[in-house]
């Protein structure tokens, strides 16, 4: 029930993201909700590969290389997403920024 209601919440702000940030375009809440469905398959599945994968460089940045496998996750789950639209590189590092920062705040006054 938790992860649905964290699904949903994600969407939510998705969605009121996108009509803050300029270059983000999502079509309608449906849109957002399986965005934020994708984002969360491609964070369980895809990215700790990627985390693996490059351990060295996100050492020698002191974490700083995580934002953007974070990017990636969130252009990858743009691309297969109809509805969403992320024009350009630095704006999906903005609204995964923007995303994770905003889900940290929530998560921390929940608990």
């Amino acid at each position: 029930m938790k992860y649905i209601l964290n699904i949903i919440i994600t969407s939510i702000l998705i969605l009121g993201l996108s009509r803050v940030l300029p270059h983000i375009y999502v079509r309608d809440f449906s849109d957002a909700l399986l965005f934020a469905l994708v984002v969360s398959i491609l964070n369980v599945f895809l990215k700790p590969i990627l985390v693996v994968l490059s351990f060295p460089i996100t050492v020698v940045t002191f974490g700083l290389f995580l934002i953007i496998i974070n990017t990636i996750i969130i252009i990858l789950a743009d691309k297969l997403i109809e509805g969403i639209e992320i024009v350009g590189f630095w704006y999906a590092v903005l609204f995964s920024l923007c995303l994770s920062a905003v889900q940290s705040l929530l998560q921390g006054r929940s608990n």
